[in-house]
């Protein structure tokens, strides 16, 4: 999993209520259980019509938001089925950091576990954020999780809490899996000594 230290980046605003996981990566996109790929289909049914044309309109279509890395969502982002899929999609289109007042549990986890940065700010913070992306790719925001903050185009710092455990993987870019391994050297040491005591196991 990738690092996340400090991102300056395009921010896009999406100051839509409610966007479930299902609006973030439709159901027909699930086949996969590839991480990657899945960037093309991020907001499919928001992002093409029916005959699979880009909709002008949507944000992320639009050419000052192609390359964001930041969202600034509306209220309980993520919210709808649990799906893996939703985190995997927003990070192979290039989002790295999601800005919002509230998540839905599960979609919060798996972000952190995806090496995504959703960001819990009070609505006012949100606000002048979400203003602040409506500038278009000129006003780049920047998100530093050692600080625990996030600076607008115009200088304004706003400070977001985070668990420490979650701060310290994404520091160090710990999934899992890479968790699991920083404990090789214990877990190898017991099954040696498994091995011995118990070898009929």
């Amino acid at each position: 999993m990738d690092k996340f230290e400090t991102l300056t980046g395009i921010a896009a605003p999406m100051p839509l209520v409610n966007i479930d996981t299902d609006m973030i990566i439709p159901k027909q996109f699930l086949k996969t259980i590839k991480r990657t790929g899945l960037g093309k289909h991020a907001f499919a049914d928001m992002r093409y019509d029916d005959a699979g044309n880009e909709v002008p309109d949507f944000v992320l279509n639009q050419p000052q938001y192609r390359e964001a890395q930041i969202l600034v969502a509306g209220d309980n982002f993520g919210c709808g089925s649990s799906r893996e899929h939703a985190p995997w999609a927003l990070k192979d289109f290039g989002i790295r950091a999601i800005v919002s007042t509230s998540y839905a549990d599960i979609f919060y986890n798996n972000c952190f576990k995806n090496g995504l940065l959703p960001i819990v700010l009070p609505r006012e913070a949100v606000d002048v954020l979400m203003k602040d992306a409506e500038k278009g790719a000129n006003a780049r925001m920047t998100v530093d999780l050692e600080a625990q903050t996030v600076t607008s185009s115009d200088g304004e710092t706003f400070h977001f809490d985070i668990d420490p455990f979650r701060k310290h993987c994404l520091l160090n870019g710990l999934d899992d899996i890479a968790l699991s391994l920083e404990k090789a050297p214990a877990i190898e040491s017991f099954e040696a000594k498994a091995a011995q005591s118990r070898p009929w196991v």
